[in-house]
């Protein structure tokens, strides 16, 4: 039965030009998992929120949305509190109290329910989820994976019957993001929950959802099965940027099929949605030859040092933890130096210390081998170092966003006209010109990641500092970010990142480091790093272990593997 029953909706912002949703005909049945993805701006948070009717954003609408087989916006607000529950990708922004046990019965306090089902209710969620041992600490304590897990609980504990998640996993280390994941498969399937998730991580939700609808400029043109996305993806559009965002295993079985010979081996077998799955056809179709991939050197290992942590240890009050423990690294010029971890590792405490934000009370940070006390009225940050937060938005003082471009470089003493030629230059090399008259909070998470990384260059640092700058792009937007890295290096820039995207760093970072309890616990080459973790790597790295070592990438994969004799 139809939980959901989408009929002709179209959705248009107002003051925009085009329409973000284009007649959208979908039914969603009750138990249902529902994996909805494609490249940012394509109208994916837009139809989420479009079926939550507290969250419906303001504009002009056209056709219609059931909801168990009546009008939504007719559903009354209890019922709706209670039946559909939404997580957004903004941890923060979805917490409303001080502590995580007020957190918890705050949905239930405001539905009314008696004390006595508040707390046996709160109780089953902080024990299902594992909230016991954090379950009266602040919110403001808790680290991102813990808030979003915190969300889900808060959500849960009214028992809806519809969970709707807006990149729920985007801020969280792959550990946590698993463990999230894990939760949603068990809420599906052992309670019958309905699920529609939107989501850059294909990789573990596809093997668990029923359908997969992938969006492209306000349309959804595919809707099919997990197994089958690829093909039909080629079929409706056979050069489109989503075919890099499928799993691993679809995208190896894909490239596979298109080289000679092997798609004859291949025919007539399912493409795998698993690690497992990938390596039977391999076992099945292809000589397991161990080979090992040549090492690659730092190039830029014999450069100066321009960002220097010697012994730091830092804590947020006099009688807290410290966060970090001895913290030393060493970024060269040029590098492209990329921090891991698992979240609460202290990775955005450490740029935050790197950039002056924070001052450590032991150690000494250097920039250009200069301590950085030395730095004066915001020395540092002309021309010198940028440092791009966690949440973009904070970024940004004006509603529009080339007044808020405008805005900083007036700032630094530019003249109209070299605003103009700058906003253009560094608008085009990120491709979001169709936004700069858009207000910031119309376009999508990813559409305002890409902003924010442009007014950090438009300071035109030496250093750039950037705090997860993938999360919320898609995969043909995180592509064109590495190759953006890349060609800011040629021009002298270094650059330092904390990720959780393992693919990401994998492929552009020059070096690795990852930090554990309050310092770097490892550091290396990039392809060496990875091929030596066992969770901290690619999914081509685990699916061709024992057949091909070192490799990192689908592609070299695909490229390296032989058929039997």
């Amino acid at each position: 039965m139809a939980i959901f029953e989408i009929k002709g909706l179209s959705f248009k912002y107002p003051e925009s030009e085009g329409f973000a949703l284009k007649n959208i005909n979908l039914s969603i049945n009750e138990g249902e998992m529902a994996l909805l993805c494609g490249v940012s701006g394509c109208g994916k948070t837009t139809l989420l929120r479009l079926l939550k009717k507290e969250l419906s954003p303001f504009g002009e609408t056209h056709g219609e949305i059931l909801y168990d087989g009546a009008p939504l916006w007719e559903l009354n607000e209890k019922r709706s509190a209670k039946e559909i529950g939404f997580v957004s990708q903004y941890s923060d922004g979805q917490i409303v109290t001080d502590k995580v046990f007020s957190e918890l019965s705050f949905g239930l306090e405001s539905l009314g329910e008696n004390p006595q089902t508040i707390r046996l209710k709160v109780g089953e969620m902080a024990s299902y989820f594992g909230i016991g041992e954090w379950f009266r600490k602040n919110t403001s304590e808790l680290s991102g994976g813990q808030k979003q897990i915190l969300n889900l609980a808060s959500v849960i504990v009214t028992q809806p019957r519809v969970l709707i998640f807006d990149e729920p996993t985007s801020r969280l280390d792959p550990n946590s993001a698993s463990a999230f994941i894990n939760i949603l498969e068990k809420l599906n399937k052992e309670l019958g929950t309905t699920v529609i998730i939107a989501e850059h991580r294909l990789d573990e939700l596809s093997p668990m959802a029923d359908r997969i609808l992938i969006m492209d400029n306000g349309e959804i043109i595919v809707n099919t099965s997990p197994e089958k996305a690829g093909e039909a993806l080629r079929k409706a559009a056979p050069a489109h940027p989503m075919l890099s965002a499928l799993p691993a295993p679809v995208r190896l079985f894909e490239l596979l099929k298109k080289q000679e010979g092997t798609n004859k081996a291949l025919s007539g077998k399912t493409p795998p949605l698993t690690v497992k799955a990938a390596r039977e056809i391999i076992a099945d179709c292809f000589a397991a030859e161990k080979a090992q991939r040549a090492k690659n050197a730092n190039p830029h290992k014999d450069n100066e040092s321009v960002l220097e942590l010697k012994d730091v240890w830092f804590r947020y009050e006099r009688d807290s933890e410290d966060v970090l423990r001895g913290v030393n690294l060493a970024v060269k010029k040029n590098e492209a130096y990329f921090l891991l971890g698992g979240n609460g590792a202290g990775k955005t405490t450490t740029v935050n210390v790197a950039a002056g934000l924070l001052k450590p009370y032991r150690g000494k940070v250097k920039v250009k081998g200069k301590d950085i006390k030395g730095y004066k009225n915001g020395s540092l940050y002309k021309n010198l170092l940028a440092l791009l937060p966690q949440d973009p938005l904070t970024l940004f003082l004006e509603q529009k966003v080339s007044d808020d471009f405008r805005f900083v470089l007036k700032n630094q003493g530019l003249s109209e006209t070299d605003c103009k030629e700058r906003i253009s230059k560094v608008s085009e090399k990120l491709k979001i010109e169709n936004l700069l008259d858009m207000h910031i909070l119309d376009i999508s998470g990813g559409e305002t990641q890409k902003c924010a990384i442009a007014k950090m260059l438009l300071l035109s640092p030496e250093i750039l500092i950037l705090d997860e700058p993938t999360k919320g792009l898609d995969a043909a937007a995180k592509r064109d970010l590495g190759m953006l890295l890349k060609s800011l290096k040629s021009e002298g820039i270094t650059i330092i990142t904390v990720t959780h995207d393992i693919d990401f760093a994998a492929e552009f970072a020059d070096r690795c480091a990852l930090l554990f309890d309050g310092a770097v616990a490892a550091e290396g080459a990039a392809r060496e790093f990875f091929g030596e973790n066992f969770f901290y790597t690619t999914a081509a790295c685990r699916i061709s272990k024992g057949f091909i070592d070192g490799v990192l990438t689908v592609e070299e994969l695909a490229n390296n593997l032989r058929l039997k004799d």
